[in-house]
This record gives structure tokens, C-alpha cells and sequence, in this order.
């Protein structure tokens, strides 16, 4: 346990600015052969479906291991998180240590479990680094820094993929050390004599651990809500190219337009959070989040041209993107619950919705509009968790 003699001080946006780079880094290497499977099957002689497995690690990985990830974090905050930062520093240098698959997957493995260290941490680290105004922004900036990540896997990706897969591991490996390097630095300001610490309350909440967040009613609603959104969110970034191949699209086409629709989710996911929670309308804002993206996929599973593809797939990544900073917002200020142990709640039920949504979609792979509704139908579910005028969290002080 953090020494308890040491009390904290807020760390500033030092701290989050750092945090949201390592958190990018965990979806940067999880993403780096998702791009360029077909290639990276060829460079290691391997099938395509066990190249898959170099990002498939992660979800599974985060499943498993989300809920003792949460109570490390809930107890052990700063050790965890410093862990976590080199765990995934170390797995994009272990895929440097030879040109075989096997060093490809020790690396991955490494940085999937780091993965739920680093993601788990996202509130409590906001919470520990800035005053309660600027909690909101800090979270927002933090998801749009995993967000980031996946933005860049796909322009590296596309950039490096091509027969230069070795360039493509040394640059990622380069910027997850220096990342985990300064968050390493930066945390170390948490240490410093003279504010109040909340160590011990986390003490007492840890001992609750997972009952305590599953036994609150919101908290459960915010996963299922995850669940879906997540499940439409993966599934349609694994499947977009195959599924929309027969209107055209090549996969270096499917590739700008997930990178483009990324990228606007990060912009906006960025910005509007803080004015949504400041207006107390996150019920509102997730309702018409999750109803646009369901509007979204169905006008995917009829599109024919490459433009009211690229605006539909816009409309849906934009809108999950920004639905999932309000939900750690949300768990953030839920009382009396763990902190990092919740928000692992959301991430797993997120990785579970992605597996789960995913293979279903991909078993209709061959059959487009069916599966673009299926995505459709899952956003939708997704409304009756958010009745008209219920406030899913009580507003900061």
C-alpha cells in the first residue's frame, strides 16, 4: 500500500497529459497488426488467424483480468499504474527481440496485461491529479488519449505495413518506453507531504472490492450501457471492411475512413463531456448517442456508395466514443464505491460487448445488411437503460 504518512497533493495535468500517452500506447500496440493481418501472417509464416491472435490477446486478457486489476489499483494506486506504464513500455521492446512470431506475441501479452493496470486507473488517476472542477476535462482528455492510440495504430499501420513491419515495431516500441518513462516521472509528484490523502478510504473500500460496485444499481446500468456500446464499437471497426466490400470499398479505403471516424471521435470527445456534465444532460447526451449510432448502422446495412458509407460509420464511432468518457465520469463520482474497480467494471463489459457483438457479426460476415442491423438492434437495447429524466449521477461539488 502507498505509505499512508505520505499525503497527496493534486499533481496537476502533468500527471493525466502522461497518463493519457501510456493509455494511448495500450490500444497503439494492440492495434499495430490489426491493419495489416494479412501481411503480418506473411512476414511471421503463420495463418491469418493466429496473426489475429496478437490482437485478440487483449480483450480476452482484460476480461480475465479486469476485476484483480481493479482492487490493485483501488489499493496500491501509484505502484499499480507505474507497473502497468512498464509493463506496456516492456512489451513493445519484447517485440524487438527477434523476427519471429513468438517475440511478436510475448510483447503483446505483455502490454495486454498492462492494459487493465493502465485503463482501470483512468479515474482514480484524474481524481488523485486535479481538483474536482477539472475532474471531467481530465477524464475526457484521457479517454481521447486511448482514443488517440487506436488513430494512430491505423495511419502507422498504413504507413509502415507495406514490407517494413520491423520499422513499424521500433517506432511504436520508441514512443511506448518514452511514454512510460514520464508517467513514471510524473506520478512521483502524488508523493509530497502537506494535503489530505484519501488512501485510507480506499482501504476501506477495497475490502468491498467487486460486490460493492456491482451491488449499486447505476453502476450496472453504466456496464450494461458499456456492453453495448463497445460491442457496436469493436465490431464495427473488426468488420467494416469485410462487411462493406461488396459496395466497393478496398481495405485502404475501409482504413481512412475508420482513422477518420476515430479521429472525430477524438475531437469530440475531447470537448463536449465537460459542457454535457456541466449541463447536468448526460442521460440525454448518451440517449442520443446511442440512438444516432443505431441510425448509423442502419444506414450501413443498405449504403452503396463509398460517401454515405464513410458519413454513417462517422456518425456511429463519433457518437460511441463520446457516450464513454460521460460513463467514467459518471462511475467516477458514484459514492462509496471503489474507484478503479468500477471503472474496470466498465472496461470488461466493454471488451466482453466487443467480443461478443464481433463473433456474432463476423459469423455474418457474408451477409452485410444483416449485420449492420444486428449492430443496430444492440444500440438500440441500449435505450431502455437510460430513462427520460433520470440522473445518473449526482454533479460535483
Amino acid at each position: 500500500m502507498d505509505t499512508p504518512e505520505l499525503t497527496e497533493v493534486p499533481a496537476g495535468w502533468s500527471v493525466v497529459v502522461s497518463y493519457a500517452a501510456v493509455a494511448a500506447c495500450t490500444q497503439l500496440l494492440w492495434l499495430t497488426f490489426a491493419p495489416i493481418t494479412t501481411g503480418t501472417a506473411r512476414h511471421y509464416a503463420v495463418s491469418e488467424t493466429a496473426a489475429g491472435w496478437l490482437a485478440n490477446a487483449f480483450p480476452l486478457l482484460y476480461v480475465a483480468l479486469a476485476v484483480p486489476a481493479g482492487l490493485l489499483l483501488d489499493r496500491y494506486l501509484r505502484p499499480a499504474l507505474i507497473a502497468g506504464a512498464l509493463l506496456t513500455g516492456a512489451g513493445g521492446l519484447v517485440r524487438l527481440g527477434g523476427d519471429t512470431f513468438g517475440w511478436a506475441l510475448a510483447g503483446q501479452a505483455l502490454a495486454a496485461i498492462a492494459q487493465p493496470l493502465v485503463l482501470g486507473a483512468i479515474t482514480r488517476t484524474v481524481s488523485r491529479s486535479l481538483p474536482p472542477a477539472s475532474r471531467t476535462a481530465g477524464i475526457a482528455v484521457s479517454s481521447a488519449g486511448v482514443f488517440t492510440g487506436m488513430v494512430l495504430a491505423l495511419v502507422l499501420g498504413a504507413a509502415y505495413g507495406d514490407g517494413r513491419l520491423h520499422a513499424l515495431l521500433v517506432v511504436q516500441a520508441v514512443i511506448a518506453a518514452v511514454s512510460a518513462l514520464a508517467l513514471v516521472v510524473a506520478v512521483r509528484l502524488w508523493a509530497r507531504p502537506g494535503a489530505a490523502a484519501d488512501e485510507a478510504a480506499a482501504c476501506d473500500l477495497e475490502t468491498g472490492g467487486i460486490r460493492a460496485a456491482w451491488a449499486d444499481p447505476v453502476l450496472r446500468r453504466l456496464a450494461a450501457l458499456s456492453l453495448a456500446g463497445f460491442g457496436v464499437f469493436v465490431a464495427l471497426t473488426t468488420w467494416l471492411q469485410a462487411l462493406t466490400e461488396p459496395a466497393g470499398v478496398s481495405g485502404s479505403t475501409a482504413g481512412a475512413v475508420l482513422a477518420g471516424a476515430v479521429a472525430a471521435g477524438v475531437v469530440a470527445s475531447g470537448v463536449l463531456p465537460d459542457l454535457v456534465v456541466r449541463r447536468r444532460a448526460e442521460p440525454s447526451a448518451l440517449r442520443v448517442a446511442v440512438a444516432v449510432a443505431a441510425v448509423g448502422c442502419g444506414a450501413l446495412s443498405i449504403a452503396k456508395s463509398i460517401a454515405v458509407i464513410a458519413v454513417s460509420a462517422v456518425m456511429v464511432v463519433a457518437c460511441l466514443l463520446v457516450a464513454l468518457p460521460i460513463l467514467l465520469d459518471l462511475c467516477e463520482r458514484r459514492a462509496n464505491v471503489p474507484a478503479a474497480t468500477a471503472a474496470n467494471l466498465i472496461w470488461l463489459a466493454g471488451n466482453l460487448g466487443g467480443l461478443i457483438v464481433a463473433l456474432i457479426a463476423g459469423a455474418l460476415v457474408g451477409h452485410p445488411a444483416s449485420a449492420f442491423l444486428l449492430m443496430a438492434a444492440v444500440a438500440l437495447g441500449a435505450l431502455p437503460l437510460l430513462p427520460r429524466g433520470v440522473l445518473l449521477g449526482s454533479p460535483r461539488s
